[in-house]
């Protein structure tokens, strides 16, 4: 990806700008996505979905803490708790049912993880200007997750890869639309537009996760799920509506 942007003249970082842009794609790609997919080893990509949803209240949280952020207010506080009481409402049964040892507790560790992870980067970043192209940018940060993973991949034992038509078919779906172009768009969009309108993503994750899930894997989703999930939009529409400074909205 690299060598096709440099192909097309688009303007490459500065020395300083890699750096930077590396470390940048190891915190958001690849903690992020790394919490993710080792998350769901113990939870459904449904619920896995609605926890992510409740990432714009890290992403106020730690903007208010960030130098020059804006501070939190009264109503940004206020929709902030809605929406973690949905979180409360989604994670309540599993955690009554299995306690701290159930599958659930550590699925939502884990994701909190990733999402800590990728909210910090996704803010340094808006920080710091690497000089480069957006795509660029993109293509940096996943040679910088490629090399983040590389530690884990000759660490931690693997299991035998199968290398059959479905198995490639999946790498190729994720390489292009999952990177290439998915990956690509967040960053281009978080270079161009403000951080609370990029965040609106994980709500149509949760919808689509939840529709494949559900297609493919009958995973459950249900009446809990779909009141954690009100309750959690309501309160991101709270935070979304009333948390700006009246001259930014």
């Amino acid at each position: 990806m690299l060598a096709i942007c440099r192909a097309m003249g688009l303007k490459m970082p500065t020395r300083r700008g890699a750096l930077w842009s590396l470390g940048h794609g190891m915190l958001i790609l690849g903690v992020g996505n790394m919490a993710l997919t080792t998350a769901e080893l113990y939870v459904a990509s449904s619920l896995a979905a609605l926890i992510i949803a409740a990432s714009p209240f890290w992403l106020v949280g730690m903007e208010s803490l960030m130098p020059n952020g804006e501070k939190l207010r009264t109503p940004t506080m206020v929709g902030m708790a809605i929406g973690l009481g949905g979180v409360a409402l989604l994670m309540a049964p599993g955690m009554m049912e299995h306690g701290f040892a159930g599958n659930e507790w550590k699925g939502f560790l884990i994701l909190h993880v990733g999402i800590v992870s990728w909210t910090l980067g996704s803010l340094i970043q808006k920080r710091h200007d690497t000089g480069a192209d957006p795509l660029v940018n993109a293509a940096m940060q996943q040679l910088g997750a490629g090399l983040l993973y590389v530690i884990p991949a000759l660490v931690l034992p693997q299991k035998a890869v199968v290398w059959d038509g479905k198995g490639l078919a999946a790498i190729g779906y994720l390489i292009v639309f999952g990177s290439i172009v998915g990956y690509s768009s967040y960053i281009y969009a978080l270079t161009h537009m403000p951080v609370s309108l990029v965040s609106v993503y994980p709500y149509l994750n949760v919808i689509v996760a939840a529709v494949l899930g559900w297609l493919a894997y009958r995973e459950p989703f249900g009446p809990k799920e779909i009141a954690a999930m009100t309750v959690i939009f309501i309160g991101v529409g709270v935070v979304k509506r009333y948390g700006a400074r009246p001259g930014r909205r």
